[in-house]
């Protein structure tokens, strides 16, 4: 097939044509910023306590009838428990007062008659409309790992569609088919049918990001293939990430913020008559004609002009007969192409579990939801614009390592710092993510630039399946580090007598708080140890073909 860079030289770097659908496949990730963390506000736990259904009681009363807690060394009433509402009618009818009686004598049941919740930041949530709380609080979280689930299922199907039917045409599916869920999710009458549409918004919203990141990776030229893939579709996914909690803040509704959502993704589908078809994918499947079509077009935007023969019918037609052979099996068949995809494998797994392991773990700081929100995208930005600026000057395998690195690194010395220096633990926090975010981008382009393009899409979602068992772990690896809560006594003075009712314990058994920065260091670690077996793809030709495709180091 020869080699497509070289044979489309004559368009330049970065003429009109490159340039505008540089703009247009950056603001389609705007959409999927959008979409990755609405969970966040959708699946959000607003204040709750039991029910106290009995107007006869006073309101003295009615807030004795909750015991305290301790969560995060903060006492609160009790979200999941009460005292016996039966018991604390017969003690108001009898006169007492809540001072008079020893509460901590009083049998706890749970919220029997159901919760209450705050609508001070939350209008409506998926919790608050079906108590996805207590016993049933798993949901959430289980909620929040079907959308990774979808991404698994998405990541293998998207790559083998869009290398049978076109990346254009499973992009643009994909994009509409997103929209139309995540309306329908709005409309979910229960847990069950919310989790099961969450599963598939995960499945299409994964493949319009890797169809798209892989048609602007063929392209594009190549100085803004590197700005595409390591900054452009990064900060426009980020932007969206930053926008995300704003429009939560102005829509407190859940199904409402789904359906903004859903029509905000819309948008994007005109774009069909704009972005086209990748022309090296074109080629790949024999259909020359239509590719050079595009290429002219291409060079008619740039004011350049096109040789009258473009691509050797002859080496096309040969290439493309031994690519219609190649399937999900060829990635692992060869030892050298299993090696490569093994290291990858690993690599994104690790990456995952730490980014998302972050990422989630920004949702148990104190503050402002939306605020947190904000600042966890916007700390996200300086490692983007890093990372461009490394790849266009470095090699990938030694960035990757590094940062790799350096963001295990930080995480393990977590375990070091004084429990009274929270905001040393908080940079040090951050800085791991910052590594991580860099890893996370660099990734992607070391990737997309070590498989050849007969294998690109196929590589790609088979290394973005294995992501998502990584992002899938991550809640559960951040779980490890929940605190264990304790039983304390919270001494009351009346009319000189001493009281002292028990602060409820909710929780017992020991955990390790630094257990899961202890895990996520020492994967990451042992992942950049694994990359440096991989080859060096920096200058180096974008492969088109296995037999160019470069070996690994023993």
């Amino acid at each position: 097939m020869g080699n497509y860079d070289e044979d489309t030289a004559f368009l330049g770097q970065k003429g009109p044509f490159f340039i505008i659908l540089f703009f247009l496949l950056n603001g389609v990730y705007i959409s999927t910023g959008l979409h990755s963390f609405y969970i966040v506000f959708v699946g959000a736990s607003p204040s709750h306590h039991c029910r106290i259904a009995d107007g006869n009681l006073s309101e003295e009363w009615m807030k004795a009838s909750i015991p305290n807690e301790i969560v995060n060394g903060k006492l609160q009433p009790s979200q999941c428990w009460r005292y016996s509402l039966e018991t604390v009618r017969k003690l108001s009818a009898q006169g007492y007062s809540p001072l008079e009686v020893n509460l901590t004598d009083i049998t706890l049941e749970t919220c029997v008659d159901g919760w209450s919740y705050s609508t001070e930041i939350y209008h409506s949530t998926i919790v608050s409309e079906w108590d996805l709380v207590c016993d049933s609080e798993w949901r959430v979280p289980f909620a929040s790992s079907t959308l990774y689930m979808g991404y698994l299922l998405g990541s293998l199907v998207s790559g083998q569609l869009s290398d049978r039917f076109g990346r254009r045409k499973v992009f643009f599916m994909s994009l509409a088919a997103e929209a139309l869920v995540i309306l329908a999710q709005s409309f979910s009458n229960s847990w069950l049918l919310f989790c099961v549409l969450y599963f598939f918004v995960g499945t299409f919203q994964i493949s319009v990001y890797i169809t798209a990141f892989v048609l602007g990776n063929e392209v594009l030229s190549e100085s803004l293939r590197v700005s595409f893939t390591s900054l452009g579709a990064s900060l426009h996914y980020c932007f969206g990430y930053m926008l995300l909690p704003w429009m939560a803040f102005a829509v407190r509704d859940w199904r409402s913020l789904l359906r903004v959502l859903s029509g905000l993704t819309v948008v994007f589908i005109p774009l069909w008559w704009l972005i086209p078809e990748s022309p090296r994918w074109l080629l790949s499947q024999g259909r020359v004609l239509e590719s050079e079509a595009i290429v002219r077009e291409a060079a008619k935007k740039n004011k350049v002009s096109a040789p009258e023969v473009i691509f050797i019918q002859s080496e096309v037609q040969q290439a493309a007969s031994q690519n219609s052979k190649y399937s999900l099996l060829d990635v692992l068949w060869t030892r050298d192409i299993r090696k490569t995809t093994f290291l990858c494998l690993l690599l994104w797994i690790a990456i995952n579990i730490g980014y998302f392991g972050l990422s989630l773990n920004t949702t148990n700081l104190s503050g402002d939801p939306f605020l947190n929100c904000f600042l966890s995208a916007v700390t996200e930005m300086p490692a983007y614009i890093v990372s461009l600026l490394l790849l266009k000057s470095c090699p990938r395998r030694p960035v990757l390592s590094a940062f790799l690195i350096i963001g295990g690194g930080f995480l393990l010395l977590l375990q070091l710092i004084p429990e009274s220096q929270h905001t040393l633990a908080l940079v040090l926090e951050m800085a791991g993510k910052f590594g991580l975010t860099i890893s996370f981008t660099v990734v992607y382009i070391y990737t997309a630039e070590l498989y050849p393009t007969v294998l690109r899409n196929l590589g790609m979602g088979l290394c973005s399946s294995a992501a998502r068992i990584g992002s899938i772990t991550a809640p559960y690896i951040i779980f490890l580090g929940k605190p264990a809560l304790s039983c304390v006594s919270n001494h009351l003075h009346h009319s000189g007598l001493e009281k002292t009712p028990c602060v409820l314990s909710i929780r017992k058994g020991t955990f390790n708080k630094y257990l899961p920065y202890i895990l996520m260091g020492s994967l990451t670690i042992a992942s950049s140890i694994a990359n440096m077996f991989l080859p060096e793809t920096f200058r180096k030709v974008l492969p088109e073909t296995l037999e160019q495709m470069q070996k690994c180091k023993r």
